[in-house]
């Protein structure tokens, strides 16, 4: 059993530095039969890109196993895979780590903290790091899988300081981490207020993601203070999306360690 906090340490550091991140969100569930998704996931992996996401609202344990299962092939030893679970049965050992999501921001049990008991012994026997994340949940303009499924109410995209005492009595309760998302396929992205106004009250690594379509989304979210930009329903409508951010950041990080 190794659960150590590599991957913990190095956002940490690099939320310190100043470095931005990128993950791509993959949901088994959307996995197409003749595999041309997987050509896209190759493709990024030689960037490489910081972590891959691989999860969501409805994810057949099967198909889990399947996607974690080819994104290896293509991926090798390379990029973080990360597990996003939506329930306890979205659990394997063949990811590096997962957020362990607690969904700080409704008030379904279950999603606080009655899948995280599910959860918990078989996360204790695997070799898995456990990222302990506050996951909120922003109203995007339409209502989305995760809402639905969670059975939850967003929070108002105009309400900067309920999301602020959401996070801080997360930070309260001894999260490290903190997840901003508007849901996959949302029309509008996390407001560049909100994103600021979480990430200066906690100072913990923040990510953001939904409704992050555009190049122009991204750096939003970016310069409003997210240390990690989460992108997959607008990859998957403009597989040319990834490239183009990825490139913005990697200029953007460099231009950080110019004198």
């Amino acid at each position: 059993m190794n659960q150590g906090n590599e991957l913990k340490d190095s956002l940490y550091q690099r939320s310190k530095e100043g470095t931005k991140s990128l993950a791509l969100l993959i949901d088994p569930e959307k996995m197409d039969r003749h595999d041309s998704w997987l050509k896209q996931v190759e493709k990024y992996a030689i960037f490489p890109l910081d972590y891959f996401f691989v999860g969501g609202s409805l994810v057949n344990p099967e198909k889990l196993a399947i996607c974690l299962k080819k994104l290896k092939q293509v991926n090798g030893p390379g990029v973080p895979v990360v597990l996003f679970p939506g329930s306890a049965m979205q659990v394997s050992e063949e990811a590096d780590a997962i957020l362990f999501l607690s969904l700080i921001s409704g008030r379904n049990p279950e999603l606080l903290i009655g899948q995280h008991v599910l959860a918990a012994p078989a996360l204790f026997r695997s070799g898995l790091e456990i990222l302990p994340t506050g996951y909120m949940l922003v109203d995007g303009g339409r209502s989305t899988s995760v809402e639905y499924i969670s059975q939850t109410i967003p929070i108002p995209r105009d309400k900067e300081d309920l999301a602020v005492a959401t996070a801080l009595a997360g930070k309260f309760l001894g999260l490290s981490l903190f997840y901003l998302d508007a849901g996959s396929g949302a029309h509008l992205p996390v407001p560049r207020e909100m994103i600021r106004a979480v990430r200066n009250c906690t100072g913990y690594p923040l990510m953001v993601g939904g409704g992050i379509n555009s190049l122009s989304k991204a750096q939003n979210a970016w310069e409003a203070g997210a240390d990690l930009v989460v992108i997959g329903n607008g990859a998957e409508k403009n597989p040319e999306l990834i490239a183009e951010v990825f490139h913005f950041m990697r200029c953007y990080n460099a231009s950080l360690n110019v004198n």
